[in-house]
């Protein structure tokens, strides 16, 4: 759990048989936690109560041709990590005591994603925003990372965005391609090229908060998220008009790892 604001994190750990899931839909507890499409409660030390979600969940599409943001990758068997959309943006409603303190969730949007397999990728860049102040229905998620291949690895990318109504895709599997990706200490600035135009980012890394994540024998305090960052978005067509052109705000990001042998590897 990570607090944006402060950048405050808390790691609990339940016994296997505190957990349970729903194999055709998403319903899981962990104990007195729910986590189900109206919403969430919560019930741990530092967080209690209830987040409704007010309007219905807006996932990646899944399609027997697409099978979700991974396209034909998803279908893989031996892939480290799986990677899915819940949910674009969806509205909340509801309050939490946050350490005994309330916090209004009224009128506030939200996202959900999900992750399994063995481990997290040894170097990504991972960032999101559904606080786009051109489109207040426009919501960014953008990954690249080191993907193990057969005997060696590649560097896979997936982004989507969606304004006025229409998911546009850059990804490895639909032959996007990179034109700029620079790594800084202060920035990290990316520019692709596919199908669907032009899109140019510029993400302001900003300190977050440690966050324990999956290695392939447990779980490690390793990743550095911050949850108040802001993007540079900007979506242009083939002909070069602009189609988007805004900044996430509320942006959450990760950069991780291995990053000079992210900027090394050749994409595929």
């Amino acid at each position: 759990m990570l607090d944006g604001s402060s950048g405050r994190s808390w790691y609990h750990v339940f016994p296997p048989g505190d957990f349970a899931a729903s194999s055709d839909r998403f319903d899981v507890t962990i104990a007195g936690n729910h986590f189900a499409p109206d919403g969430v409660t919560l019930d741990v030390p530092q967080l209690c109560g209830r987040v409704d979600f007010t309007t219905p969940l807006d996932p990646w599409p899944v399609t027997w041709r697409s099978p979700g943001i991974m396209g034909w990758y998803g279908l893989v068997p031996f892939m480290e990590c799986y990677h899915g959309v819940v949910s674009f943006g969806h509205g909340l409603g509801g309050d939490l005591l946050v350490e005994g303190e309330s916090a209004s969730f009224d009128g506030g949007r939200g996202y959900l994603e999900k992750d399994w397999g063995r481990a997290f990728p040894a170097g990504y860049v991972w960032m999101h925003s559904n606080h786009i102040d051109e489109d207040a229905s426009a919501s960014l998620v953008a990954s690249v990372a080191l993907i193990p291949w057969l005997r060696g690895s590649f560097r896979g990318f997936i982004v989507g965005l969606v304004h006025h109504g229409q998911l546009h895709r850059w990804a490895t599997y639909n032959r996007s391609r990179e034109t700029l990706l620079a790594i800084d200490d202060q920035h990290v600035r990316w520019a692709l090229d596919g199908p669907d135009g032009r899109l140019e980012l510029s993400a302001e890394r900003v300190r977050g908060g440690l966050l324990h994540a999956p290695l392939r024998t447990a779980m490690h305090q390793r990743v550095e998220e911050t949850m108040d960052g802001r993007i540079s978005i900007r979506h242009t067509d083939a002909a070069g008009r602009v189609l988007l052109e805004g900044e996430g705000s509320c942006a959450g990001m990760e950069v991780f790892g291995d990053i000079d042998g992210l900027l090394a590897t050749r994409g595929k």
